[in-house]
């Protein structure tokens, strides 16, 4: 088993101290290791891939807050959306057209967060202002999916104050947005920061983190 017990107990207890939710990136990590989290009292895991996370809910205690956090696809809502806690990465409309469509099927409401390009690399998936204005103006016509806030990715580097302003600028966003609240009377979610990142995140207003590798060990993507 490579979870790191005292590491957890110790990132709990500080991220409870801040009303701060801990969600323990799962991903390709097998499930005795999951267990050994929820043997713990940790009832929130973070999955990037759809087939994954299907297998591994199907298996696990039913109590267990599943969040999607990887790209999801739109052909891929289908599979997740009777079961599915928060999907995290909303990067278009589109999607979340999807997903009402989706949890509409499965008679559920599904929380979402949007998910805003912060950081300056290509690689990383997200909305920017204009995009989330469009969102915001055409969101009643969805009636099955609830926006609780906004996730954002910091650029992978190694300059403190690039990243503490990407984050900043995604809280600014956040409080921006506080309107909607108004809507449907959830908006208490800003999901940023990792385990290279986390405290800097929860620093600049984060209210939920992902933290993988602090938790289970390095993934090893060959096996």
């Amino acid at each position: 088993m490579a979870v790191n017990v005292e590491k957890y107990k110790e990132i709990k207890e500080e991220l409870t101290a801040k009303q701060v939710i801990l969600v323990a990136v799962s991903k390709t990590k097998p499930n005795e290791d999951i267990q050994a989290l929820y043997d713990l009292g940790q009832k929130d895991f973070g999955e990037n891939y759809v087939q994954e996370l299907v297998d591994k809910q199907a298996v696990l205690q039913t109590d267990i807050n599943w969040h999607f956090i990887g790209h999801l696809q739109s052909n891929k809502v289908k599979y997740i959306a009777s079961f599915v806690y928060l999907i995290h990465g909303v990067d278009s409309f589109k999607l979340l057209k999807e997903i009402n469509k989706q949890a509409a099927k499965c008679n559920r409401v599904i929380d979402c967060l949007l998910q805003v390009h912060i950081a300056q690399e290509e690689t990383k998936f997200g909305m920017d202002e204009a995009e989330l204005g469009d969102v915001k103006n055409n969101i009643h016509e969805l009636k099955n999916v609830r926006i609780c806030g906004l996730m954002g990715m910091a650029s992978f580097s190694d300059d403190v104050e690039k990243v503490r302003g990407e984050f900043r600028y995604l809280k600014s966003l956040f409080d921006l947005c506080g309107e909607w609240a108004m809507v449907n009377g959830q908006w208490t979610i800003l999901s940023m920061g990792m385990s290279g990142d986390y405290q800097m995140a929860v620093e600049e207003g984060g209210t939920m983190v992902r933290i993988g590798s602090l938790l289970f060990g390095t993934r090893n993507y060959a096996q």
